[in-house]
């Protein structure tokens, strides 16, 4: 579906408890896709975020999944806030209240997401909990502009009204798009706070 590069692999102790294997699991873009039932702008920088933090976070060893606690910019509702939260708690395992509630005190998901009661321009707050080491990381998908023809095209496509090759031509400009921010991971659409 998507290139397997960037990817992103972590150790789940949890998952190693209880049997997945090793605990080792790499996640491709296409996971994300897969999550979200698309694939878009705000799906690649929340994949890339992720990844970002992750290896900042534990930059000599495997990124640990469940070692994480995440804060986003505003409310669960506002803007896209809601998609770039679900791909976090896919890949950092961090969830909000209606997370894993862990097995004896341990392993605990729930509570690890945040949502700033306000909307604000405060930048994505990653946080190693195991460390109380963070990173903060803004996202902006600027660098890559919508082609020029997808403002003629979408409202075809939505409407129902674009030609089978007008449709394909809209796919293809949409995809391109999500490719380069993903090529480029990150350098040009991420940056520290």
């Amino acid at each position: 579906m998507f290139p397997d590069k960037p990817s992103l692999t972590l150790y789940d102790p949890l998952g190693h408890l209880l049997g997945a294997g090793d605990g080792c699991f790499t996640y491709s873009f296409t996971d994300a896709v897969k999550l979200a039932g698309h694939a878009c702008p705000t799906v690649a920088g929340a994949f890339l975020l992720a990844k970002m933090a992750a290896e900042a976070l534990f930059p000599e060893t495997i990124p640990v999944r469940g070692d994480m606690r995440v804060t986003l910019p505003g409310p669960v509702g506002q803007g896209v806030n809601g998609p770039i939260s679900q791909i976090f708690t896919l890949l950092t395992g961090a969830a909000a209240q209606n997370g894993f509630h862990g097995l004896a005190g341990q392993y605990v998901r729930s509570g690890l997401m945040h949502f700033a009661s306000l909307p604000s321009a405060d930048p994505f707050h990653f946080e190693r909990i195991s460390t109380g080491q963070s990173v903060a990381l803004f996202y902006s998908p600027e660098a890559f502009p919508p082609a020029p023809a997808m403002g003629q095209l979408l409202p075809l496509v939505l409407s129902r009204q674009a030609s089978v090759v007008q449709q394909e031509q809209f796919q293809q400009l949409w995809r391109q798009r999500v490719l380069a921010i993903l090529a480029d991971e990150g350098r040009s659409t991420i940056r520290t706070a």
